[in-house]
């Protein structure tokens, strides 16, 4: 083999690897993303998931003390009414 031949090949080689490790450093990029992304998405059902919480209490407190209210007036008129 001539220098050149040699030389060429060195340079092949080392362009692979270090294509190889620019596409393994993106691969392992892409995984840590996808990650940041999963537990993104978990703590927005987790918040959505509060949020109903606190909906749904809200709620059935304000439908009992309705109901309570209404009670009580019906109770009075009747109250009154005899």
């Amino acid at each position: 083999m001539t220098l050149s031949t040699k030389v060429l090949s060195i340079a092949l080689l080392i362009g692979t690897a270090a294509f190889a490790q620019t596409a393994k450093d993106d691969m392992k990029k892409a995984g840590e993303n996808m990650k940041d992304a999963g537990q993104s998405v978990g703590a927005a059902a987790k918040d959505t998931g509060k949020a109903t919480a606190k909906t749904a209490k809200t709620a059935t407190r304000k439908t009992k003390r309705a109901t309570h209210k209404a009670a009580a007036k019906v109770e009075q008129k009747t109250r009154d009414n005899k």
